[in-house]
């Protein structure tokens, strides 16, 4: 999956597919993880440059989708 470069201090880059609604996640730290069942809405937010990734993951996705750590 293709993934964007992003400003974070925890989050590498970050992707979407939108005909499985995969959200994937890369981490500094070499992780990666993809949510599933994520709406397009949660993936453009947190693709807005003011947006914090990390403090969106923590509120909004982690433990309120499934995941895979890839």
């Amino acid at each position: 999956m293709k993934r964007d470069h992003v400003e974070s201090s925890n989050v590498e880059s970050i992707g979407y597919d939108t005909s499985t609604r995969t959200l994937e996640i890369a981490f500094l730290n070499g992780a990666v993880y993809q949510y599933f069942d994520v709406p397009e809405a949660m993936y453009t937010e947190i693709m807005n440059p003011g947006i914090s990734k990390g403090e969106y993951l923590s509120r909004n996705i982690k433990g309120s989708f499934r995941y895979s750590k890839v």
